[in-house]
């Protein structure tokens, strides 16, 4: 379904792709290189037919062969060259190269700048669709340090003509926001999709840097990117940068868990550790190549309306110093968070919740969407190398102990539940932590906005004193 980006100056008309050239080509101080590895020339070439592009082009070249490229940016590390690393390296030294050969005594006034992508376009076999990195490392004040932004896309084309037309409008696009738009990173951001739609190319990861940049949170990019529909879901990494998912899930087991995390409670980190020590014990599970998830969809970040990008903040700071890896997505139904981990891995899956949330996967009324109902969803849900892993809850009124084996779901559903669970799919935690079954992060959210004393025992010890020293959740 093609996505049409939204963005807050909508009352604006959308520049044309030439007339965003030709005001780059008429900026006297605008100047830089070009270095496109891939999909053709497509961003250079808009500046070439706008006229006056020895106004804004210094240099540009495209070094198709790999010798070649290696003799100009060396060799990497993991020897690949679609990637991030690659990309880097291509812009930091045509920035070298433009500050070492064109005087700053002569062009006092000039902004230097370096664009770059490296992709792989679509396979004649029109089995892998591809993808690719671009970029430009840029200054907004002469002689001032570069600002970078770095963006990874997924090209959902069939044709590799059409994708290279898609490459070279997002590139000039990039370009004139780097610009034009540095100020505002959320217009910049809408406006990558000027002339393009998400069905065409999408964005998944995206970074900003440099003193351009110095008051941006990458973690609300991220989060942008999913609230616009750009992607559907995206990570960051403990330290706060996005990270491509490709690149943390491929080939990978993953353990997945689901909530609000507002806060990260003591039930949260016992399911984690508990489920995690199962999962890795599984024989089909590589303890070398497993990964866990915490994921925190759209709806729980609107869990009270409109996304608090503070409150968002909070709990993203909260799992960083936890050391875990967070992923922000649209997914509303478990069947599609594992379809999307489908995408990057073969390997076992696993998947922490809770009773109440078991309960809800065994209700037909979140499958009406479908028009196989439930059953298409279980399809997609256990057809893959997935199992549950269940934490028990306490019943508030009898305090009776809610497992696998006594779950009540609908009597429609029984003969399927117990379908899978004879199976194996459902996995107990029974070595769990009976004190962590009174803890509920609603209240805990709830004490912590009022005032009220005694929560700190209900988190982990170093999570309670972070939310102290910094008042995470107070007012919101």
């Amino acid at each position: 379904m093609s996505v049409t980006v939204e963005g807050e100056k909508n009352f604006e008309e959308v520049t044309s792709i030439q007339n965003k050239a030709i005001r780059l080509n008429l900026n006297e101080n605008i100047y830089g290189t070009f270095a496109e590895i891939g999909a053709g020339q497509e961003t250079v070439r808009h500046f070439f037919r706008a006229g006056n592009a020895s106004g804004t082009v210094a240099k540009t070249l495209s070094a198709y062969d790999k010798d070649f490229s290696d003799a100009i940016y060396g060799i990497e590390d993991d020897g690949r060259y679609v990637t991030e690393a690659r990309l880097t390296t291509m812009m930091r030294y045509e920035t070298g190269l433009i500050e070492e050969r064109i005087s700053r005594l002569k062009h006092p006034n000039k902004l230097f700048f370096s664009y770059a992508n490296t992709v792989a376009t679509i396979d004649w076999a029109k089995k892998y669709k591809g993808h690719g990195w671009l970029g430009i490392r840029f200054q907004t004040k002469p002689k001032e340090d570069y600002s970078e932004i770095i963006l990874h896309v997924q090209f959902h084309e069939n044709n590799a003509g059409h994708q290279q037309i898609s490459l070279g409008t997002m590139g000039a696009n990039l370009i004139y926001g780097a610009f034009y738009h540095h100020d505002d990173p959320k217009y910049l951001l809408k406006q990558l999709y000027d002339h393009l739609s998400t069905d065409k190319i999408e964005i998944d990861a995206i970074n900003f840097t440099g003193p351009a940049f110095t008051q941006v949170d990458n973690r609300l990019m991220s989060l942008e990117l999913v609230k616009k529909g750009i992607t559907q879901a995206v990570m960051f990494a403990p330290n706060g940068n996005n990270v491509l998912p490709a690149s943390i899930l491929y080939k990978r087991n993953i353990l997945t868990l689901r909530g609000s995390f507002r806060p990260v409670t003591r039930v949260n980190m016992a399911m984690y550790k508990k489920s995690l020590k199962l999962f890795l014990n599984e024989r089909k599970v590589d303890k070398e190549k497993a990964v866990v998830i915490f994921e925190i969809t759209l709806s729980n970040l609107k869990g009270e309306g409109e996304i608090d990008e503070q409150d968002f903040l909070d709990r993203a700071d909260l799992l960083g110093s936890l050391g875990q890896t967070v992923m922000i997505s649209n997914f509303q139904e478990y069947y599609t968070v594992v379809e999307y981990f489908s995408q990057h891995t073969k390997e076992r899956m696993g998947l922490t919740m809770g009773v109440s949330t078991l309960k809800d996967i065994f209700d037909e009324r979140y499958y009406r969407h479908l028009s196989g109902g439930i059953l298409e969803a279980f399809g997609k849900l256990f057809f893959k190398s997935l199992k549950i892993y269940l934490y028990p809850s306490k019943d508030e009124e009898t305090g009776e102990i809610i497992t696998s084996e006594n779950l009540k779901v609908h009597p429609r559903m029984q003969e399927l539940y117990q379908y899978f669970k004879d199976n194996g799919r459902v996995v107990d935690i029974a070595d769990y932590d009976p004190e962590t079954l009174d803890i509920h992060s609603r209240l805990v959210h709830q004490m912590i906005k009022e005032g009220k004393p005694n929560w700190e025992s209900m988190l982990p010890e170093n999570t309670a004193k972070m939310i102290k020293e910094k008042g995470l959740f107070k007012g919101k």
